[in-house]
């Protein structure tokens, strides 16, 4: 068991627990993007369903539906990179279309997607008539997927299958999935909790669990605190301290560290099959993990392109309110100035000029980012908090911790703006700006 789950320790002491009878109903897997957390979940819903002896490879009915992400016992929410993982996915299995495990790669990318839709969530939605016909596109070529004699199959027919299912996951992404967990999902997750399952156990999946509003960690909390014995929960989370008090006193905590550089290569060798050239760089572009870094490069905006755009920004912020103190005669904080010391290089390689104007600064960046089309804003968001938080944890000053927890609060209300209330992208821009300008403001001498 667990063996596809390469360099985490958190998996070894999940596995002990598992086999000897110590397993908590409830469970936080915690640790940075790209650290198996979700592929954890997935596995473990596995190999408590298994009716033999749980290995990868085990032969039983449930292990076969639980491979292919179509057991019934399994229900997952939350957001995650979708878009990114599927397009590269798809590149991997048109690679080498006659590998078993590259064909099962691609389509596990697209059932991950495909579980946030299950009937159970998307009963009197009111997305579904808007994605309905999207969903049964993408499960009409999906079952003809799953019959294609890839021996046999023409280079050009599979290509042309294969783009429009990406094409209908693509618009499945930007369309019908929320950036926070929906209250109405995790009270419908709960009733499902509490139906007898078709095998032996049930799995809760609940992906980025920070990403929840009040209403919602209410409803999951009444789960908590009574769940039926044959349900698993799984919430996932980059922070611990991201969930709230009471729901992570009820949760067993299991922490997934960044694996090392070797560790990505293998991952990235065994699993995406990747390229020598790509694998052996000596160390990513971004400040994120390789497997990042691979996957969102088959995006048209990819973390590599956008990475100079987002020091930039960062810098062009630092500019903005170190010029608006200067002119109230204020002492400029100590990690404005860290910041254009640390990114000003790299921002110069996106070519832009320097501007300490918010109205020219967005105008540009809209510009040059081609107004984030391709679900690509939150991506550059989150590149943005990447490097915030890399300067605030480098620097060693407990007190820049404070710039982290301004920056991951402003950054998700514009997401949010954006993904979930359709809010203009410069608008949410003007009004990130400027919270964030003021923020660093009053958090002068700092």
């Amino acid at each position: 068991m667990f063996e596809n789950i390469i360099e985490q320790g958190a998996v070894s002491q999940l596995r002990d627990d598992i086999i000897s009878g110590r397993n908590a109903p409830s469970m936080l897997f915690y640790g940075p993007s790209e650290s198996g957390k979700g592929s954890s979940a997935l596995e473990l819903a596995r190999v408590l369903s298994c009716e033999k002896d749980a290995t990868w490879k085990c032969s039983c009915p449930s292990c076969q539906q639980h491979r292919y992400l179509q057991h019934d016992d399994v229900l997952a929410l939350g957001r995650r990179s979708f878009s990114a993982e599927i397009t590269a996915c798809c590149h991997v299995f048109l690679s080498n279309v006659q590998s078993q495990s590259t064909m099962l790669l691609f389509f596990r990318s697209l059932r991950k997607l495909q579980l946030r839709f299950s009937p159970v969530l998307m009963e009197d939605d009111p997305k579904f008539g808007k994605i309905s016909a999207v969903l049964q596109s993408l499960d009409e070529r999906l079952n003809e997927f799953l019959t294609i004699n890839t021996e046999k199959a023409e280079g050009p027919a599979l290509e042309k299958l294969c783009g429009a299912i990406v094409k209908d996951a693509l618009a499945l992404d930007d369309e019908g999935i929320s950036a926070n967990i929906p209250v109405n999902q995790i009270r419908k997750a709960a009733y499902w909790c509490r139906l007898s399952p078709v095998g032996k156990q049930k799995t809760l999946i609940i992906e980025n669990a920070e990403n929840m509003r009040d209403e919602a960690r209410n409803s999951l909390l009444k789960l908590l605190e009574e769940p039926p014995s044959s349900v698993n929960i799984v919430l996932t989370a980059q922070r611990r301290e991201a969930i709230m008090p009471t729901i992570l006193s009820r949760l067993r905590p299991y922490r997934f560290l960044k694996r090392s550089p070797e560790g990505e290569r293998e991952l990235l060798r065994r699993v995406f099959q990747a390229q020598d050239k790509f694998v052996e760089a000596e160390s990513p572009k971004t400040e994120g993990s390789l497997i990042s870094a691979y996957i969102d490069s088959f995006l048209p905006r990819s973390a590599e392109k956008l990475y100079p755009l987002a020091a930039w920004f960062v810098v062009s912020l630092a500019r903005i309110a170190a010029a608006s103190i200067k002119r109230n005669r204020g002492c400029i904080p100590r990690f404005i100035g860290l910041l254009g010391e640390r990114y000003a290089p790299l921002a110069e390689t996106s070519g832009l000029e320097k501007q300490v104007r918010s109205a020219a600064v967005i105008k540009t960046l809209i510009a040059k980012s081609g107004n984030f089309e391709n679900d690509s804003f939150s991506r550059f968001l989150k590149l943005c908090l990447d490097l915030i938080s890399s300067a605030a944890r480098e620097a060693e000053a407990p007190e820049f911790t404070v710039y982290n927890d301004i920056f991951r609060k402003n950054i998700g209300e514009a997401v949010t703006a954006v993904d979930v209330l359709n809010i203009n992208t410069t608008l949410a821009l003007e009004a990130l700006v400027f919270k964030l300008k003021m923020a660093m403001i009053k958090l002068q001498g700092i």
